[in-house]
């Protein structure tokens, strides 16, 4: 491995060069055992902890098959799936593995007895399977989390609809969190040459999914003039859909909970912002029961913030805990765009107030290769910024996952992983002069 990082440091190794590099037979990453699945049973979901299930384990080098990529991987990130992966909720990742193991000789490399976990990266190619031709060893590479398969006619629209297309290093194996990763040549994009290894694997999943659930045809299609109400706005997922409802001309209006997050709200440019914590809502006045008064004072709060208006768009990902209120304060006509469920899947609403209103409920999961390569253009342009909070080493991961679990971090946080330390992989330092500011926001938290 350390001849790999040497060719990577050093930053201009050739093509050539990279394809005579030897591939380590082994490879550190991040796992979970299937003999484990068990040992968080009886326990409440915020009583389980990702230190004790997240291992680093030294683990063999899958074999490359065609139109895959084996990727050298610098740095990536936590995703909330990587938290659900490592507590095995709503279910364990491994029957993920097993149904895609079934699905031919190749995927069977994928049902194992431990999981490689992660679903983001920033790393350089080193090898590519038969019928690879956009990418070559070298590349400086990020990735797009989407695994699909492309052998039915259902994903040929938009390959979300694809009936066997996965969230890699989720429904996958072999993933990001890792020295080492196996995916697939169409999840490859090019790495923005202005940011550091740990700053370019950070936006990834949650800045496409951000730009499907809100831009995207697929999702919202917000236009100008729209009041967007984002919940958790300074977080990994609200905090890009803050950033393209402002550069969209739309009107977000930023829920966060603490003054802390509602400076980094207004950081981004935003003006209308709701400390929910401050405010006091409290949208269940049981674990079976929600408030509607709480709902009218929430949407009460945001006509005062709007001069009048209520959300054209709310972008909704908490779930159970405010999707009774999200689904009364859109305004009549209104889209309550969805996607994940951080506080429970199980969402209660009064359908009145969708039905009798003629508002929309839209389902967003991710996004295909167009909406996340669009997504990391506007990274690459500088039009849109990395929201990196706090990076930990690989041998660190649980701790990271742990800090998300238990919402003690603002933005995206990332991990090192074959990187010796941050602020490394910089290729466009001008770029990254006019945008230091934007970059920097959160890492000054």
């Amino acid at each position: 491995m350390k001849q790999i990082l040497d060719a990577i440091l050093a930053g201009d190794t050739p093509a050539e060069e990279f394809s005579r590099l030897e591939v380590p037979a082994h490879y550190r990453g991040i796992t979970v055992h299937a003999d484990e699945t068990g040992m968080f049973e009886g326990l409440a979901a915020n009583e389980k902890d990702p230190r004790k299930s997240l291992h680093l384990d030294d683990v063999p080098t899958p074999e490359l098959g065609p139109g895959e990529a084996l990727v050298a991987v610098m740095a990536s990130a936590i995703n909330y799936n990587t938290v659900w992966t490592s507590i095995f909720e709503p279910v364990s990742t491994f029957s993920f593995l097993k149904r895609y193991g079934k699905l031919s000789p190749l995927t069977a490399r994928h049902d194992l007895p431990y999981h490689v976990v992660g679903s983001d990266l920033a790393g350089v190619v080193l090898r590519t399977g038969p019928g690879v031709n956009a990418w070559k060893p070298g590349d400086e590479v990020v990735a797009h989390c989407l695994s699909v398969e492309l052998e039915s006619p259902d994903g040929h629209n938009d390959t979300m609809m694809d009936s066997e297309q996965r969230i890699w290093g989720f429904e996958t194996n072999f993933g990001g969190l890792a020295e080492l990763a196996l995916v697939k040549s169409n999840q490859l994009m090019p790495k923005p040459a202005h940011l550091t290894w740990e700053e370019a694997a950070s936006p990834g999943l949650v800045n496409s999914t951000a730009y499907r659930q809100l831009v995207s045809a697929n999702g919202a299609n917000m236009k100008q003039g729209d009041v967007v109400l984002i919940w958790g706005a300074s977080g990994g997922l609200g905090s890009y859909a803050t950033q393209f409802a402002l550069n969209g001309g739309a009107i977000p209006v930023c829920v966060v909970s603490s003054p802390e997050k509602a400076e980094i709200c207004r950081a981004m440019g935003a003006e209308l912002i709701i400390d929910r914590s401050a405010e006091g809502y409290k949208f269940w006045s049981d674990e079976h029961t929600q408030d509607a008064r709480e709902w009218k004072r929430f949407g009460a709060k945001i006509r005062e913030l709007t001069g009048g208006d209520d959300p054209d768009i709310v972008f909704e990902h908490p779930g159970r805990e405010t999707f009774g209120a999200s689904t009364y304060v859109a305004r009549r006509g209104g889209t309550i765009v969805t996607c994940a469920s951080t506080s429970g899947y199980m969402h209660e609403y009064d359908n009145r107030y969708l039905w009798m209103n003629l508002k929309r409920i839209i389902g967003s999961h991710f996004a295909n290769y167009r909406e996340a390569w669009e997504a990391n253009r506007l990274i690459a342009k500088g039009m849109v910024h990395p929201t990196l909070s706090r990076v930990y080493p690989l041998e660190e991961t649980g701790q990271a996952a742990y800090d998300v679990h238990r919402n003690l971090h603002q933005g995206k946080v990332g991990v090192l992983t074959l990187a010796p330390g941050e602020g490394l992989g910089v290729k466009n330092p001008e770029l990254r002069e006019q945008h230091l500011t934007q970059i920097n926001r959160f890492r000054d938290r």
